[in-house]
């Protein structure tokens, strides 16, 4: 596939596509003959992972040490498992951060919905 192609089909752009390979976040993508850029399987399947992580907040950094590891073969298992490991428990912790952030979001929004509910009555109170 084309990069054009890539771009619409997971919604990224194209300088994001290239500046993703130039620092390493997906490793170097396939050429053709004549230099263009084209995405096989192997190549989408890391653009898939790297937004997915993106989006759960994983450090670049880390998704760059990451490849770096994985394109040093099969003796980077362990520290691939760890890195990875890693990610989980921070994105974990984050994720009871914003639990509790929600937990108390409800707690106040149903603290005005029992305001008004009494400022309701009070109101229906007068009117008798």
């Amino acid at each position: 596939m084309t990069i054009a192609e890539v771009s619409q089909k997971y919604d990224i752009s194209a300088d994001t596509l290239r500046y993703y390979e130039r620092i390493g976040l997906i490793p170097p993508v396939p050429r053709t003959k004549s230099g263009i850029r084209d995405y096989n399987e192997e190549s989408c399947g890391w653009i898939v992972l790297m937004k997915c992580m993106r989006k759960a907040g994983v450090q670049i950094e880390a998704l760059i040490e990451y490849v770096a590891l994985f394109q040093q073969g099969d003796s980077t298992l362990d520290a691939r498992k760890a890195l990875l490991m890693e990610q989980r428990d921070q994105l974990l912790a984050r994720m009871a951060d914003m639990q509790a952030s929600l937990n108390r979001l409800n707690d106040k929004i149903e603290q005005y919905e029992q305001g008004l509910l009494l400022a309701e009555q009070k109101l229906r109170r007068k009117s008798e």
